[in-house]
C-alpha cells in the first residue's frame, strides 16, 4: 500500500516536472521570436541610414569633384597664358640677343679697324718725327728742352711775376691759418718754460764729512763708486762734492744714496751697499710716480704700466737743459690742441707726442737713434700701432704716415723752439753757425752767406750773372734741404737768397 502510494506520488512528481518543462519551452520560444522581429527591424532601419548616409556621401564628392575640376581648369588657363607670355619674351630676347650679337661684331670690325688706322698714323708720326730730326739735327727731347729753354728766356719775367704772385697769395692764407692755429695753440698752454738741469753737486755740512766719505785708504769712496757706477770728485771746493756719471739714474741714485750716509754718519762699505740699494727702491718709486704722474697731466690712459716706467726715466733726462719728461708732457699737451683744431685723433696724437722722446731713457745703452730705440719699446709692449706711426716721423727719420705724426713733429719744434725752452753752450752754438755759412757757401755762384738771430737765420748773396731769379729760388729751395738733412736744430732757420745787379759808371 504504500509503495503504490510511492509509485503514485513519483508519478505526480514526474508529470509535474514535465509540464513544468513544456511550459518554460513554450514561454521561452514566445520571447525568442519577438527578439528577433526586434533585431530584423533594427536591422532595416540601419540599413535605411546607410543608404541615405551613402547618398549625402556621394553628393557630397561629386560636389567637390566638381569644385576641383573647375580649380584645375582654371589653372591650367593661367599656365598656357604664362606659358604663351614666356614663349613671346623668348622670342623677344633672341631677337634681341641677336640685334646685340650683330652690334657687338660691328663694333670689334670698327675697333679692329680703328686699332689699324692708329698703328698706320703712329707709323706716319715715327717717321714725320725721324725726319724732323734728321732735318733739324736734334731729337725731340732736345728739341723740347731748347723751346722750353727759350721760352723760359724770353718770357722770364712773367714767369716770375707770375710764380711770385701766386707764392705771395698762397703763402699768404696758408700762413695766416697756420697762423692762427699756432697762436691759439701756444697761448692755450701756459707752461713755464725754465730750462731744468739735473743737480751733480751735492753739499755736505762739513769739511771732515769728505774724510769720511774718502774713508780708510779710500776704501769708502772706492765701495761707493763701485756700488753705484759713478765717479765721485773730491776737490778743494769747499761744502761741495761732484758726482760724475753719463747715467742720469746713476747719478741720481749715487746723490740720494750719498745724502743719506751722511745723514745717519756711519758710512762704511757694508752700510754703503744698503744705502745704494735702498736708493734704487726710492728712485725706482720716483720713476714710476714720474710716469704715471705725466700720463696723468698729458690725458693720456691705457699705456702699458712698462712702457710708463720707461717713460719716467726721462724725468732724470735733459736735452739742451730742458728737461725731456717736462717737454714731452708738453708737446702731448700741444699735440692734442692742434689736432683738436684740424680734426685729427686728439687721443693718437697726445700719445704720440708724450712718448716721442721715450728712447732718449735708454739711448745710452742700446745702440741706434732714439727714435728707432722708442718704436722698439713700444712695440715690444704692444703700444697702438697708430700711437707709433705717430711719434716714428718727428725727425723725419720716417715718413709722415699719418696727419698725426706731422701733429707731433709740429708741436715738438714749438715745444723746443720757445724762447728760453732750451740752451745751447757756446761751442755748440758756434759750430752751428759754421756749419750753416758752410752749407751755403759750398754752392755754385754763392759770393758770401751770413747767420744771423742766433742761426735762425741765413742770409746768401748770390753772384747775379752767374744765379739768374729763377735760380735764386731754385737755390733757395736747395740749401734748405741741405740744412735739413744734414743740421739738428731747434725750430726752423730761414733762408733768404739776395740777388742784386749793381751797375757802375764813372764820369771824368
Amino acid at each position: 500500500m504504500s509503495f503504490s502510494l510511492f509509485l503514485a506520488l513519483i508519478g505526480v512528481f514526474a508529470l509535474g516536472g514535465a509540464v513544468g518543462y513544456i511550459l518554460r519551452w513554450a514561454i521561452a520560444l514566445s520571447k525568442r521570436g519577438s527578439l528577433e522581429l526586434e533585431l530584423k527591424q533594427r536591422l532595416l532601419e540601419a540599413k535605411e541610414e546607410a543608404s541615405k548616409i551613402l547618398e549625402r556621401a556621394e553628393s557630397e564628392a561629386q560636389r567637390l569633384l566638381e569644385e576641383r575640376l573647375e580649380s584645375i581648369t582654371e589653372r591650367e588657363r593661367s599656365v598656357q597664358k604664362l606659358e604663351e607670355r614666356l614663349i613671346a619674351r623668348e622670342e623677344a630676347l633672341d631677337k634681341r640677343l641677336a640685334e646685340y650679337e650683330a652690334a657687338q661684331k660691328a663694333i670689334e670690325e670698327e675697333k679692329q679697324r680703328l686699332v689699324k688706322e692708329q698703328a698706320a698714323i703712329a707709323k706716319q708720326r715715327e717717321e714725320v718725327q725721324t725726319a724732323l730730326e734728321k732735318v733739324a739735327g736734334m731729337s725731340r727731347q732736345e728739341a723740347l728742352e731748347a723751346l722750353y729753354a727759350r721760352l723760359e728766356q724770353e718770357h722770364e719775367e712773367d714767369i716770375m711775376r707770375r710764380i711770385h704772385k701766386l707764392e705771395q697769395e698762397g703763402e699768404a692764407r696758408f700762413e695766416r691759418k697756420a697762423q692762427e692755429i699756432l697762436t691759439s695753440v701756444i697761448h692755450r698752454l701756459g707752461n713755464s718754460v725754465a730750462s731744468d738741469v739735473m743737480a751733480t753737486i751735492v753739499p755736505i755740512p762739513s769739511e771732515d764729512m769728505k774724510g769720511k766719505i774718502i774713508g780708510k785708504e779710500g776704501r769708502n769712496i772706492k765701495a761707493f763708486e763701485r756700488a753705484t757706477g759713478v765717479e765721485v770728485i773730491i776737490d778743494d771746493s769747499p761744502g761741495t762734492i761732484m758726482l760724475s756719471s753719463f747715467d742720469p739714474i746713476r747719478r741720481q741714485i749715487a746723490r740720494i744714496a750719498l745724502e743719506n750716509l751722511m745723514l745717519d754718519g756711519r758710512i762704511q762699505p757694508a752700510r754703503i751697499e744698503e744705502a745704494v740699494e735702498k736708493a734704487k727702491e726710492e728712485v725706482n718709486k720716483i720713476i714710476k710716480q714720474k710716469g704715471e704722474e705725466a700720463a696723468y697731466e698729458a690725458g693720456v690712459f691705457n699705456l702699458n704700466p712698462k712702457t710708463l716706467m720707461i717713460l719716467g726715466r726721462l724725468y732724470f733726462r735733459t736735452s739742451y737743459g730742458q728737461n725731456v719728461l717736462q717737454h714731452s708732457v708738453e708737446v702731448a699737451l700741444l699735440a692734442g690742441m692742434l689736432a683738436e683744431e684740424l680734426g685729427a685723433d686728439v687721443q693718437v696724437a697726445k700719445a704720440g707726442g708724450l712718448v716721442h722722446d721715450i728712447g732718449k731713457a735708454l739711448d745710452h745703452e742700446v745702440q741706434g737713434s732714439h727714435v728707432e730705440i722708442g718704436r722698439k719699446i713700444l712695440m715690444k709692449f704692444g703700444e697702438d700701432e697708430r700711437i707709433i706711426k705717430a711719434m716714428q716721423a718727428h725727425h723725419e727719420e720716417y715718413p709722415y704716415e699719418t696727419i698725426e705724426s706731422v701733429i707731433v713733429q709740429v708741436a715738438d719744434a714749438i715745444s723746443a723752439g720757445r724762447p728760453g725752452a732750451r740752451r745751447d753752450s757756446v761751442e755748440q752754438y758756434l759750430k752751428r753757425l759754421e756749419d750753416l755759412e758752410a752749407i751755403a757757401t759750398s754752392f755754385e755762384g754763392v759770393q758770401k752767406a751770413y747767420a744771423l738771430s742766433a742761426g735762425r737765420e741765413i742770409r746768401v748773396f748770390v753772384q747775379p750773372e752767374v744765379v739768374s731769379d729763377v735760380g735764386a729760388r731754385t737755390l733757395a729751395r736747395n740749401i734748405a734741404r741741405r740744412i735739413e738733412e744734414e743740421l739738428r736744430y731747434p725750430g726752423e732757420i730761414k733762408v733768404h737768397v739776395i740777388r742784386e745787379n749793381r751797375v757802375v759808371e764813372y764820369a771824368r
